[in-house]
């Protein structure tokens, strides 16, 4: 049953694949990009990596998405008609996806057991990450402990992407009244989201802190929280949005969240550890594996929480100066 889910979400995303490239109206891409992004979160739930299917589903469908829409109403919403050959284009890509399926072949079987994915690493953290570790999520044990340094690096990785954006864009302030949303006058919407909105950042606390027991973390929190603050710039206006939270307020918490990481492993070094050695936070190791997770996880949804607000901070007052205009 599970491989014929399989091969019908992979159906689906082939023939909505299929439809992007060939759709000139960018709206229309943008939507089935979400779509896109939902079917692959299905296929990750389906194999049972719902960490992964949480991380797809909030980013791919959610915040990229809504960034995407953004930059449409800098752009247009349609496509603008190519006067060169497709012919060199397409000759690329078949010889690539060729070379791709090529290299598929000396890939081991999917699922075989005998794997060597299944043989060495993963039996590893089986088995000793609930002695060392002592923490029901596997997955949050892997990227909070084991891997600590390569979440590090991934934090710091969308930290140098908001500076991109602000050096190219920038958070550009305009008086009120030439930024008031076309969203103001629907009384519904305000009510709905004045609903939603703080179930949506207490949903986000909770995926925060449950992450060591559940699919969750950092990562996905932050995610979900900057979410609802986009829905109330979306439906407020920006103006209104950045009285809340500034763009400068947001810059300072990004910087901060990393450096809440990396002070996690000086903290470490300073007792005697190697950076990010968790055990050395606490006269018991277990409770030290604790502390340190739950410190670093609160940074990287710190991190990300301030970059995607930021990220779309900056689009969204750009486009709101291309109306203008």
């Amino acid at each position: 049953m599970a491989e014929f889910i399989d091969l019908v979400l992979l159906a689906m995303l082939a023939l909505t694949a299929l439809r992007i490239i060939f759709l000139k109206d960018l709206f229309a891409v943008v939507m089935l990009f979400g779509i896109y992004s939902f079917l692959s979160a299905l296929i990750f739930v389906n194999l049972d990596a719902v960490d992964v299917a949480f991380t797809e589903a909030s980013v791919g469908a959610g915040i990229s998405t809504v960034l995407m829409l953004v930059t449409l109403a800098m752009t247009g919403r349609k496509e603008k008609q190519s006067t060169h050959s497709t012919i060199l284009p397409l000759f690329v890509v078949l010889v690539t996806g060729a070379a791709l399926i090529y290299g598929t072949l000396d890939m081991p079987p999917f699922g075989h057991p005998d794997n060597p994915v299944h043989q060495h690493v993963a039996p590893r953290y089986i088995e000793e990450s609930p002695k060392e570790v002592g923490l029901p999520n596997m997955v949050t044990s892997v990227l909070a402990s084991y891997r600590g340094f390569d979440t590090l690096g991934e934090t710091v990785v969308v930290f140098s992407a908001v500076i991109g954006v602000l050096s190219l864009l920038g958070v550009r302030r305009t008086k009120k009244k030439d930024l008031e949303s076309g969203l103001e006058t629907h009384k519904v919407l305000h009510v709905v989201s004045k609903i939603i909105i703080p179930l949506v950042i207490l949903f986000a606390l909770y995926v925060q802190f449950h992450g060591d027991f559940g699919p969750g973390g950092g990562f996905q929190a932050g995610v979900i929280a900057a979410a609802a603050f986009i829905l109330y710039a979306l439906v407020l206006g920006l103006p209104k949005a950045f009285a809340v939270v500034g763009p400068k307020f947001l810059q300072w918490m990004a910087a901060a969240g990393v450096l809440l990481y990396a002070s996690v492993g000086l903290y470490s070094m300073y007792k005697g550890g190697n950076f990010l050695d968790y055990n050395t936070l606490a006269a018991d190791p277990i409770a030290g594996q604790h502390y340190g997770i739950i410190i670093i996880e609160l940074g990287v949804g710190i991190t990300v929480f301030a970059v995607m607000l930021n990220i779309f901070y900056a689009f969204g007052s750009q486009a709101e100066r291309s109306n203008i205009q």
